[in-house]
């Protein structure tokens, strides 16, 4: 089956379509992980996204019915972009192959795309709107197609945590002797996180995005977490409000990912898109309370601004806000952007990376830790 990626500034790549046919926009972006694009497919940061695999073999381990990160287990991608596709599934857990799933859940994929000149390309000029189209849609004038493509929502400005939040309150039961009970805003979580939480003795109360202050406090929580989740952080004013109101409260707060921007945002820093982002499974990050480095999954377009100023060093930056003096406690090693912050009292820390290690190294996993340690200290009779 023909099939066209597009991208808005008039590059085509043709190749061969997969999973559902038709016509499926969204911002390309690229992910480098060699693995783990079931858990990439289903996480909720890539609503409206078409992601471009660097790996180049994807598919040989199926789909299976425990690795999905959305509660629903919902693929949330845009569409997808590989090189070679499996001819054969192999794997003891697979239930069905890669393109049965994606034809289920309506999802556009095309293969045969030469991926090292597409990535290059956008590692180059950047993410970009694009189109896939397959099937009778293919076929159409590239003309056309581009101006479709040029058409659509720009992922700058785009307000998108409610279209992947839950819609209800939900908990997740923690595995043993309840130690804690956890209020975590789902931004778009993913279905790790709570997992991990219960297995450390964590009830969670997963809330939609946006709920008041006044809401969350009366299930009386040990702390606060704001996940990941996808958009621009510039457009969630009323999580920060949120967060400043939690900061004011005193309430022990962790965020990853989009809940480190709402954090940055709520201690007084600007957010910027980034050119390309990071997404990965292997990308190191420099802790510099520590010194200690950890290889990191990521995913995120946008980040917080360096409170020291452009061109000087983010990692240990110090700078002021309005619940007490703040620094920036890690940073990427590759480009020097701001990948964690905390205040000085520790009563609030956010990282820009995914802990949950789904899919991903575990470097990171101690992060879930140092929330409890925080929760103990704040309450010492728990």
């Amino acid at each position: 089956m023909p099939a066209i990626l597009v991208l808005a500034d008039g590059r085509a790549f043709r190749g061969y379509g997969f999973g559902a046919t038709g016509t499926s926009l969204g911002e390309a972006v690229f992910n480098t992980a060699m693995t783990g694009y079931q858990e990439t497919l289903t996480d909720p940061s890539y609503h409206r996204q078409i992601v471009v695999s660097a790996a180049p073999h994807i598919g040989n381990t199926g789909w299976n019915d425990e690795d999905n990160e959305s509660h629903g287990n919902k693929i949330w991608v845009a569409g997808l972009v590989i090189r070679d596709l499996a001819h054969r599934v192999s794997n003891w857990r697979a239930a069905r192959s890669l393109p049965e799933e994606m034809s289920a859940q309506g999802i556009i994929g095309i293969r045969g795309v030469d991926t090292r000149t597409l990535v290059r390309h956008l590692r180059n000029y950047g993410s970009i709107a694009a189109g896939i189209f397959s099937g009778e849609a293919a076929q159409r004038p590239v003309d056309e197609l581009v101006a479709e493509v040029k058409g659509q929502e720009s992922m700058q400005g785009a307000d998108l945590s409610a279209q992947v939040s839950t819609t209800e309150p939900y908990t997740v039961a923690a595995e043993g002797e309840k130690r804690f009970k956890v209020v975590a805003y789902d931004m778009g979580i993913k279905t790790a996180t709570p997992r991990h939480f219960a297995k450390r003795g964590i009830e969670t109360i997963v809330v939609p995005a946006g709920t008041s202050f006044k809401d969350i406090m009366a299930y009386e929580p040990d702390g606060v977490f704001v996940s990941n989740g996808p958009g621009d952080p510039a457009t969630a004013d009323d999580m920060v409000a949120v967060v400043r109101d939690i900061l004011a409260a005193k309430v022990p707060f962790f965020g990853i990912c989009f809940g480190n921007q709402i954090l940055g945002r709520a201690l007084g820093l600007g957010t910027y898109k980034l050119k390309f982002g990071h997404r990965g499974i292997n990308v190191p990050v420099l802790n510099h309370k520590t010194g200690k480095i950890d290889i990191t999954s990521q995913n995120h377009g946008f980040a917080l601004e360096n409170p020291a100023g452009e061109g000087k060093p983010a990692g240990g930056a110090a700078f002021t806000s309005d619940f007490g003096p703040a620094t920036v406690t890690h940073t990427c090693l590759n480009d020097d952007v701001v990948e964690g912050v905390a205040l000085d009292d520790g009563m609030a820390f956010s990282v820009q990376y995914h802990p949950e290690s789904a899919a991903g190294p575990h470097d990171a996993n101690p992060l879930f830790d140092q929330f409890i340690e925080l929760m103990t200290q704040h309450t010492p009779n728990k």
